[in-house]
């Protein structure tokens, strides 16, 4: 597995990205972290771009994420939002942990938004959709389909009980 190799792989699992928890409120556009590769007070900034940059661009598939290296004598996170303004965040001598949880405080989505959300895409007026909560109960009632054996008897070249009788 080619996906499996380099520094870390686990990052690069589907169940890694998923347990993000950062997930940008509608509004920003870019996300941006500028940070050194030496000196102690960046070591925080360089673990959350190695371990939590790859699921905040998963989480956030339409926000563009950029990483600028040795440019800035202190870290920091820069957010642009679609109205042209931009936020920016401190984040020097802060272990990754901080870094997440103070993000999800200024420009993450709340809990209460990302429960609302996933309710929402749950929608139940889907003709797809059926069973229990939904318009049908089963997929018998939808025209063209083969009725429920319970209610209506299926034909005998249908049924396994005839056809795969020995003779």
């Amino acid at each position: 597995m080619p996906f499996m190799k380099g520094r870390e792989p686990i990052r690069r699992t589907l169940k890694y990205l998923n347990a993000g928890k950062l997930v940008l409120k509608d509004n920003v556009r870019i996300f941006s972290v500028n940070y050194n590769t030496y000196g102690d007070h960046h070591a925080g900034a360089r673990d959350f771009v190695f371990w939590n940059i790859p699921q905040v661009q998963f989480k956030n598939p339409d926000v563009q994420v950029l990483t600028l290296k040795n440019m800035t004598p202190s870290p920091f996170v820069r957010c642009y939002f679609e109205d042209g303004r931009d936020m920016l965040i401190d984040v020097d001598s802060r272990n990754r942990d901080d870094i997440i949880e103070h993000l999800i405080q200024v420009v993450g989505k709340t809990r209460e938004q990302l429960n609302a959300e996933t309710r929402l895409k749950e929608s139940k007026d889907n003709p797809a959709n059926f069973g229990y909560g939904c318009g049908r109960h089963c997929i018998c009632e939808i025209p063209g389909q083969v009725p429920c054996p319970g209610t209506v008897p299926l034909p005998d070249h249908m049924r396994g009980k005839i056809k795969f009788a020995p003779k």
